[in-house]
C-alpha cells in the first residue's frame, strides 16, 4: 500500500465495499464462519451497532476502501463488558501489506478511550498469517476450541487469543463506565 493509505472511523456509507471486502472470506475460506455473505445493508446495521458501542475503522488506498477492523460484543453478560472481541480484514492480496497492523493500532485506541480493557480474537486454523498478526499486535494464545465449527466440508479448529488495551496497571479502582 502506498503512500495515500488513510485510516478512519466507518460511516453507514461504507457498507457496500466493507461486504465485499468480506465476500470472499465467507464463500471461500473458514476465516469466517458465516456461510452466506452479508449484504450492504446487513453490513450497514452491523457498522451502525459497532459505531454505538464500539468502534468500526476502514482503511482507505487512494480513496478506496480496502479493509476494515471493528470491536463487538465478547460476551452478553453484564461482567463481561470491559471486554470486546475484534476482527480485521482486508482485501484478499493485501495481506502482510500493513493495512491490519495499522487497522488494529486504530481501533485498539478507540476501545481503549471507551474504557474496553481486553482485547479477544478469534483465529480458525490453520491460518499463519492471521496468527502472525495477532502475535505481533500483542496478542498471545490463550487456548483452542478442538473441531468446533463446520465449514467447507470439515470441522475446523479456532485458537483464542487476546491482549490487553490501555495501561490498568492499578485496578483496584474497579472498572469504568462504558456506554450501552
Amino acid at each position: 500500500m502506498g503512500t495515500g493509505r488513510l485510516v478512519r472511523d466507518a460511516t453507514i456509507g461504507d457498507a457496500a465495499r466493507c461486504a465485499e471486502v468480506y465476500a470472499p472470506y465467507v464463500r471461500d475460506t473458514v476465516i469466517s464462519f458465516e456461510l452466506e455473505p452479508p449484504t450492504a445493508a446487513e453490513v450497514a446495521g452491523r457498522i451502525e451497532a459497532a459505531l454505538a458501542t464500539h468502534a468500526w475503522l476502514v482503511v482507505e488506498d487512494a480513496g478506496r476502501v480496502v479493509g476494515y477492523a471493528y470491536g463487538s460484543t465478547f460476551n452478553a453478560r453484564g461482567g463481561y463488558r470491559w471486554s470486546t472481541s475484534v476482527s480485521v480484514y482486508t482485501e484478499p492480496g493485501l495481506q502482510r501489506t500493513g493495512a491490519g497492523r495499522a487497522l488494529y493500532t486504530a481501533l485498539f485506541q478507540r476501545l481503549a478511550a471507551r474504557g474496553y480493557r481486553t482485547a479477544l480474537a478469534g483465529v480458525a486454523l490453520p491460518n499463519a498469517a492471521s496468527a502472525g498478526l495477532h502475535l505481533a499486535m500483542g496478542f498471545e494464545p490463550v487456548g483452542t476450541y478442538r473441531r468446533v465449527a463446520w465449514k467447507l466440508g470439515r470441522w475446523h479448529d479456532v485458537t483464542w487469543y487476546q491482549r490487553p488495551l490501555g495501561d490498568h496497571a492499578d485496578d483496584e479502582g474497579g472498572p469504568p463506565a462504558l456506554p450501552h
